[in-house]
């Protein structure tokens, strides 16, 4: 970065640290961020895979909503159930624009006591708090923290760390948590992350952010990860990306996200609709249901899919996707050669007909045909703590 786009930039709670660790910032959703330290991308991403990875996010944007029609109120923004998300329970959550595109993708937690926590994209989180405050600002609370930090500790001894430091916080399994003490810190834990691992996403106020992270820095399973690993982590895992994998462009079932959609918010369901773009997303979820042919297929022409290369090629974001006649059929939205599949892997999205498993296409890679192979995903199983 040159000295005025650093100075332009905006800095976490961690900056300082991220600096004497060594780290390479780049520019990132407004802010200079770690992309990566000494050790590396493919050593950093081995780590927390093995032991247990630090992830600064602080980028990302944390609120509450606050009152007793806060959840019907979130709810009408979202095609997912939050009225019926028990408190002390966490949900992954989509906001949409009135056509159905997808503005945000979200984590919210039920804190009961009408009291809802809120964590957005970094990239998003002005827009979103403007958006959500035009379309619920009247009917509850809607309280941005930028006085906080966030950070993640990923992989599978990070409850072993935690528990050391904080005890009875291995009790908690994925998507649960509340508020805890770490080393005597007052945060808020869920036992979530974007990672595929096991792991814990800890909220702190921001002057505390830095000693948390040296007390955690400390324990001989923790080592600090930055953004590049935390790339390959979350696509092996099959995980979108915001910008990348899913935006205003794409809905919920294109994005082959119709597991976030319960069933209380689908045709037929208590609480049917009642969000922004559902005559449209409704109308693709019949389609994806009975492919065979009794709704208008041209209701859902394309869907994400996990893409696995043929060749030891990279296919990277923005290559075009190809049927083996050489007519175009859709785009890779992330690739790279996955560290721990050991093999180029992709997400990207294609023509319905080319959406089946096992399905062959080639990518164009510097004007050359790679052959790809629609996977399932995740590239990598998951490890999520379920108890």
């Amino acid at each position: 970065m040159t000295a005025a786009s650093e100075q332009d930039l905006l800095k976490t709670p961690l900056h300082s640290l991220h600096l004497e660790l060594g780290a390479r910032m780049v520019p990132f959703a407004g802010y200079s961020m770690p992309v990566q330290y000494p050790a590396g991308l493919m050593a950093e991403h081995k780590h927390t895979r093995e032991a247990a990875g630090l992830f600064d996010i602080s980028h990302m944007g944390q609120l509450r909503l606050q009152g007793p029609d806060a959840a019907a109120a979130f709810e009408s923004l979202m095609p997912v159930d939050v009225i019926g998300l028990a408190p002390g329970k966490q949900r992954y959550g989509l906001l949409l624009n009135d056509e159905g595109g997808i503005l945000d993708d979200l984590m919210f937690f039920n804190e009961g006591h009408d009291s809802i926590f809120v964590i957005v994209n970094g990239a998003c989180k002005a827009a979103d708090l403007a958006f959500i405050r035009e379309r619920i600002g009247q009917r509850c609370k809607v309280l941005p923290m930028p006085d906080h930090a966030l950070l993640a500790l990923q992989g599978p001894q990070a409850a072993a760390v935690l528990a050391r430091l904080s005890p009875g916080i291995e009790r908690f399994v994925f998507m649960t948590g509340g508020a805890v003490q770490i080393g005597g810190i007052p945060v808020f834990a869920t036992r979530s992350g974007y990672t595929g691992e096991d792991g814990f996403e800890i909220s702190v106020a921001a002057d505390q952010a830095e000693a948390l992270a040296r007390l955690l820095l400390a324990q001989a399973e923790v080592k600090p990860i930055g953004l590049g690993a935390r790339n390959s982590l979350r696509l092996e895992a099959g995980l979108c990306l915001y910008g990348n994998d899913i935006d205003t462009t794409t809905t919920p079932v294109e994005a082959s996200l119709n597991w976030a959609i319960q069933k209380v918010r689908r045709q037929g369901g208590a609480r049917e609709g009642g969000f922004p773009g559902a005559g449209r997303i409704l109308d693709q979820l019949a389609v994806a249901a009975d492919l065979a042919g009794h709704v208008d297929q041209q209701l859902l022409t394309r869907r994400r899919v996990g893409l696995v290369a043929l060749e030891r090629v990279p296919v990277r974001e923005g290559c075009e996707l190809q049927s083996f006649e050489g007519h175009p059929i859709g785009q890779v939205t992330s690739g790279l050669l996955g560290p721990t599949a050991d093999r180029p892997i992709a997400m990207g999205y294609v023509a319905t007909a080319f959406s089946e498993p096992g399905t062959r296409v080639q990518a164009i890679v510097r004007g050359k045909p790679v052959p790809m192979e629609v996977s399932t995903l995740p590239f990598v199983p998951t490890r999520y703590y379920r108890g």
